[in-house]
């Protein structure tokens, strides 16, 4: 009997094993009755969660040009659980070996390449983690509240720097945050290929995520570039999703992004979803994420959507604030914003829109049973109608009317109507809708005072020309050229604004797109911020720069 105990204690120390209970944490990621449902990256709950490491840290180190590599099911390659302060640099991480422990990955970082926990603060920089198996994270940061949704963590810190992370394994994640952590992803570089496998993941107990350059890619099925369920701050990152949304948000949770570059390709639905999207927000009622108010803001950057509405709010009360950035939507239905229902239940459909400085195009879609506020403001620029006629991509009908609609625009912004659009309230001067032929119905009666355009024509109507600018554009090139006139059409427009968001975002524009003439604040670069120019010159702002003045040599 001694014998066989002393064995099995030999056999027990192999493989140093750390056990952490947590409380249950939920329903889990069947869908629930209520009509919620799998979302594109989320999971379920688990009561006990048992941890092994091929090679484990349990105290303050610093690891320099190791090689740690795990091939066992539920084991971490790289197991740091300190309170302690631990460095890793330049460091080989190579994880495989299949797992079937599904929220324990998802939401604990079983079968994690670097599993980190314990309180302390991980700082890992440089070197490579590759993780090819399924429910394998590359980096995790688990914060220790056991899935408790808006609970503190214990304060485990993982900081990393210039690491390349690539996952190939359904429902791994690169950089994976859960349970309160806190997680810092300096230019690194992260790609995921797997099922619900972001690149930059969260997921029950949420978390704190900052991000500062680096790129970001996945090309898996319901693997946005983002998937959110805590609070994530980026600035001057590149995202890209190849098959599925960019940034998806569920529940009381919310995205940052400042001069960064989002694309997104979502041309396959998954789980519950029946339309395609680039920025899905939305509250599956799983467990996952608290409900609440959603929130998505972007300051600069270029966000490109190449398949499907370009915003999708659904079963959540989401803002969205836009502020200067770059809005190129290739899909054809030009979709800007859908309010609607969708696979989810159990919420309301609320959107919020607020924009400063913003160029806005396409149709936004509000179902009858949803609600949009839309404010304007601060030179801001939108062209399109609102409707309630929706159809999802299964070619189901959703709604037949449009549902509560409140407009505000205020003295300096413009709205270039496309078409007959049904609202319910409007706050703001009249005079500032350009009507095009169409007619803007406030709570059932025609809105009188709204501006004719100058060719009563559907297309963004130009500014009417000037006698200075009209004998400017009669001029030849060769003896200067009109300040804004990106174009080169011998007047300054919102369409010279977009012709500038189209050449930053490498699309195609006119043969006769003229550098200088874009280059409105003259520093020898054409950015968003010369576009933004033009658009507050529009709105009748003040601008220190001489737009619409004919420029010589």
């Amino acid at each position: 009997m001694t014998k066989k105990l002393l064995s099995l204690i030999l056999a027990l120390t192999l493989v140093l094993t750390l056990t952490l209970s947590v409380a249950a944490a939920g329903p889990g990621g069947s869908p629930p009755s209520s009509g919620g449902g799998t979302p594109p990256g989320g999971g379920g709950s688990s009561s006990s969660v048992s941890y092994s490491g091929a090679t484990t840290v349990t105290s303050a180190s610093a690891l320099s040009s190791g090689t740690y590599t795990s091939t066992s099911a539920d084991e971490n390659a790289l197991l740091i659980n300190t309170s302690g302060a631990v460095t890793v640099n330049d460091a080989t991480v190579k994880k495989s070996g299949d797992s079937d422990g599904g929220d324990n990955c998802n939401f604990y970082g079983i079968n994690s390449a670097v599993m980190c926990m314990g309180g302390g603060t991980t700082t890992i920089n440089g070197g490579t983690v590759t993780a090819t198996a399924k429910g394998a994270n590359g980096i995790f940061s688990y914060g220790g509240n056991g899935g408790s949704n808006g609970a503190s963590g214990d304060g485990t810190t993982v900081i990393i720097n210039n690491v390349t992370v690539n996952t190939s394994g359904s429902k791994g994640g690169g950089i994976m945050t859960t349970g309160g952590g806190i997680t810092y992803a300096n230019d690194c570089t992260v790609t995921t290929s797997g099922q619900s496998s972001a690149p930059l993941r969260t997921d029950r107990g949420g978390g704190t995520v900052y991000v500062s350059g680096g790129s970001y890619t996945s090309s898996g099925l319901g693997s946005p570039a983002i998937y959110c369920t805590a609070n994530i701050t980026a600035e001057n990152a590149v995202f890209i999703s190849n098959l599925s949304e960019g940034v998806c948000i569920e529940g009381k949770n919310s995205v940052t992004l400042t001069n960064c570059d989002l694309t997104a390709t979502n041309t396959k639905m998954n789980g519950n979803a029946t339309f395609l999207d680039t920025i899905m927000i939305y509250q599956s009622m799983s467990g996952d994420a608290d409900s609440g108010t959603s929130s998505y803001t972007m300051t600069g950057g270029t966000l490109t959507s190449n398949s499907g509405h370009v915003f999708h709010v659904t079963n959540t009360n989401a803002v969205i604030t836009l502020s200067g950035v770059t809005i190129v939507n290739n899909d054809a239905d030009g979709v800007l914003l859908s309010v609607c229902n969708d696979g989810w239940s159990g919420a309301s459909n609320i959107a919020t829109l607020n924009t400063e400085g913003q160029t806005l195009e396409g149709t936004i879609l509000v179902g009858s049973d949803s609600t949009l506020t839309l404010n304007l403001s601060d030179g801001s620029v939108y062209t399109g109608t609102i409707s309630g006629n929706i159809t999802n991509a299964k070619g189901s009908t959703v709604s037949t009317s449009v549902g509560t609609v409140n407009v505000t625009l205020d003295s300096t912004s413009k709205w270039y109507l496309t078409g007959d659009t049904y609202i319910t309230s409007f706050s703001g001067n009249a005079a500032n809708v350009i009507n095009n032929g169409y007619t803007l119905y406030v709570n059932g009666t025609a809105l009188s005072g709204t501006s004719d355009s100058d060719s009563g024509s559907t297309e963004t109507p130009t500014e009417t020309p000037t006698e200075e600018s009209t004998e400017a554009s009669t001029q030849s090139e060769t003896d200067g050229y009109l300040l804004g006139d990106a174009d080169s059409d011998g007047t300054v427009s919102v369409i010279d604004a977009t012709t500038i968001q189209k050449k930053l975002a490498s699309l195609p524009v006119s043969a006769d797109y003229n550098e200088r003439a874009a280059d409105v604040d003259g520093d020898g670069v054409v950015s968003v911020i010369d576009a933004t120019y033009i658009q507050k010159y529009l709105a009748s702002l003040e601008v220190p720069y001489a737009i619409n003045k004919w420029v010589t040599g």
